[in-house]
């Protein structure tokens, strides 16, 4: 029993230990899937690389860990003195469970196991110094986020929805559910557009009193397969980007 208990603080030690090492950690979620969470995440992690910042982007979608397919990663993680070595790609250093599951396997685990795997991911990596760490969250109120406002100090968090009125109504649970842990709430609007209409993220802020930090419309360059993250390959989708991450910074983490 006293073995166990030692073992919890040590790891707790080295946990706290790399999370002093990150300034600002911002989880970015939705209420529900298929709204563009994690192309924002990706995009905003890339922006604030591009402007100099040292930035870590953490895929903690246990269930569909898309973030390394997104950016084109195919080689897997490293060991070096027992730690993890993120794998750095376009100025970011990423963090993923794909790193060790298969590409068709499903990942079925019970919650134990899912908030086992998120702290040993943190724990045992090496992302060293970091101005930012974006986290890429499983939509809704999953097991993951409930560890990840647990335990991973977060910062601020960003509610991504499209115009839709469910994606709407789930959103609105997402943000409260962030604000249950004493989090601020930025919402971004994705998808924008003649298909999906507009403003609504806006109507969503609105009523939750929340910043709305930016709408991104739907086009060719946000929809592309291209492993390049948007911002990096267009300046209209770069000037959007620059907005929201001002906005974030403004609003919610200073």
């Amino acid at each position: 029993m006293e073995t166990s208990s030692m073992q919890k603080q040590e790891q707790f030690n080295k946990l706290k230990a790399n999370l002093d090492r990150i300034k600002y950690k911002v989880a970015v979620l939705s209420g529900k899937g298929g709204v563009g969470k994690t192309t924002i995440a990706v995009n905003i992690a890339a922006l604030l690389a591009k402007k100099g910042y040292k930035v870590g982007l953490m895929d903690a979608d246990i269930d569909c860990p898309n973030v390394g397919k997104m950016l084109g990663i195919k080689e897997n993680f490293r060991i070096e003195d027992g730690r993890l070595v993120p794998v750095d790609k376009y100025g970011m250093k990423i963090l993923s469970m794909a790193f060790f599951q298969s590409d068709d396997a499903p990942t079925i685990w019970r919650g134990p196991l899912i908030h086992s795997a998120i702290m040993q991911l943190v724990e045992k990596s090496d992302m060293g110094d970091l101005d930012y760490l974006i986290i890429d969250m499983a939509p809704g109120t999953h097991d993951s986020t409930l560890t990840v406002f647990q335990f991973l100090d977060v910062s601020a968090a960003i509610v991504v929805t499209t115009p839709q009125p469910l994606a709407i109504m789930d959103a609105k649970k997402s943000s409260l559910a962030a604000r249950h842990f004493g989090k601020p709430v930025g919402i971004v609007e994705n998808m924008a557009g003649d298909m999906f209409g507009a403003g609504k993220g806006l109507e969503l802020a609105n009523e939750l009193k929340a910043p709305f930090l930016g709408s991104v419309p739907m086009s060719k360059e946000m929809t592309s397969e291209n492993p390049i993250p948007a911002v990096l390959r267009s300046e209209e989708i770069k000037a959007m980007f620059e907005e929201i991450a001002e906005n974030m910074k403004e609003k919610l983490l200073e």
